[in-house]
């Protein structure tokens, strides 16, 4: 079983490919990456860890929740701001070690917490390590 007995425990190698079970394979931490991109244009919105709880939380509601690595809480994503991700699909990838969320937002509500539409809005520029730049969109 998982940490908390949530899900079941992962599988190994072609196991963990092939199957139609869900087995979430968090780290030492107890954490894994969540992508969350656009449901209509695809466009990645952000980057968040998901715990256990955060992840059932999401399953349950239909509301992208998440663990704040940085706060060491738990998170309902636009709670206080009303931009809440309203989840449209879950995904994992071949190990399940990663979730994707497919979300949308309330018009005029951003992704991020500067109100951008994605926290994605910086490029790195440039060919040099030690000349490097970000440019905003």
């Amino acid at each position: 079983m998982s940490l908390t007995g949530l899900f079941p425990s992962p599988l190994e190698g072609r196991d963990a490919d092939e199957t139609d079970v869900f087995a979430p394979r968090f780290d030492a931490h107890g954490l894994m990456p969540a992508i969350v991109t656009d449901t209509g244009s695809g466009e990645v919105l952000m980057l968040a860890h998901m715990n256990e709880e955060a992840l059932r939380l999401t399953i349950e509601t239909g509301y992208a929740h998440f663990w704040s690595r940085s706060r060491r809480t738990l998170w309902k994503k636009g709670e206080s701001s009303g931009a809440l991700l309203t989840v449209s699909e879950i995904r994992t990838d071949c190990d399940q070690d990663t979730i994707w969320l497919k979300a949308s937002l309330p018009h005029g509500h951003g992704a991020c917490h500067t109100g951008r539409p994605t926290c994605f809005y910086r490029r790195v520029e440039g060919k040099a390590v030690d000349a490097l730049r970000l440019t905003k969109d």
